[in-house]
């Protein structure tokens, strides 16, 4: 068996054309891998097509061209499987509002043909901590509560992977720290993670490995520490007693930050940053404090799509 949860190969994806809109290629032949227990992380900007590929692997979509296996069946030989096999917390709040947390789990596992007696209701409840709520009307529920009883949704059936789309969107810190609680427990337990998300310090946080699809094709893919060293970039924060006319060596870009510290932005492979505190000291500037700071996912993720 493949060592993928999902294989796709010249995946494509295009949008005929309206009365009102012409037509639209939103995914131009992605080849992607990802393998079995990860947290995959699937990035890009608005518009890229990860929607599109998202709902292409849950059958909401019907491919164009290309070939789609979830955990080793063909999506086209064997659609029933393959989708059982998938697990889908969309971003909308698509909760029927007089259903309880209990009700719309039951509900959701009947039409996974979960039988009455392998359905893990109570079990999901306590895992998402709406125990307490199981008889509450879902329109009752906050915002927060109702983004927890997505995530149950998506459970019920007990899939080998879980989709993630925009999970903490418009939620708080508390909610946030328990969802990733959740998702660490289930990746710990064997489940296989792709996670869509705007927020890149949670993707580089939480991903093995990430994906950057731009304009319908794949731009990057590797793990998050490679994908991290790849920028060149870096940069000296130095906060000094006064200011003074500095010869920096070339190459090295300076700024003023509104606290009044200086950055030095270099590139680590040509410049050491001793250079730029050696250039301080000849301009006989005083050195308060010196810290570094390296690229984050934020300017790998700029630094693909701009």
């Amino acid at each position: 068996m493949s060592q993928n949860a999902i294989e796709l190969r010249g995946l494509k994806k295009t949008y005929a054309a309206t009365k009102k809109t012409e037509a639209k290629t939103a995914l131009s032949g992605i080849d992607l891998d990802i393998p079995r227990g990860s947290i995959f992380g699937l990035l890009g900007p608005n518009g890229a097509g990860k929607s599109t590929l998202i709902n292409i692997l849950a059958g909401l979509v019907k491919k164009s061209a290309g070939s789609v296996n979830i955990w080793g069946f063909d999506q086209d030989e064997n659609p029933r499987q393959s989708r059982a096999a998938i697990g889908v917390m969309p971003q909308e709040l698509n909760l029927d509002p007089f259903f309880t947390p209990g009700a719309s789990l039951d509900m959701q596992a009947g039409l996974y043909g979960v039988p009455k007696a392998l359905r893990k209701t109570d079990e999901i409840l306590r895992l998402i901590g709406l125990e307490d709520k199981a008889n509450a009307y879902a329109r009752s529920l906050s915002g927060g509560m109702r983004r927890r009883l997505l995530l149950g949704k998506a459970l019920v059936h007990s899939p080998q992977i879980l989709v993630l789309d925009e999970p903490t969107a418009g939620v708080d810190i508390g909610l946030r720290q328990m969802l990733w609680d959740n998702v660490r427990q289930l990746n710990a337990d064997g489940m296989t993670v792709i996670l869509t998300t705007h927020y890149l310090e949670e993707a580089q946080e939480m991903c093995d490995q990430i994906a950057i699809i731009h304009e319908g094709a794949l731009r990057a893919l590797d793990t998050t520490a490679n994908l991290l060293s790849k920028l060149d970039t870096k940069t000296l924060v130095v906060e000094t007693e006064s200011a003074a006319e500095i010869s920096l060596p070339a190459g090295v870009t300076q700024s003023q930050r509104a606290d009044g510290t200086l950055a030095f932005t270099y590139s680590r492979s040509a410049i050491s940053p001793g250079e730029i505190l050696d250039a301080l000291r000849l301009a006989g500037v005083k050195i308060l404090d010196i810290q570094t700071e390296q690229p984050d996912l934020q300017d790998v993720f700029l630094d693909i799509t701009k």
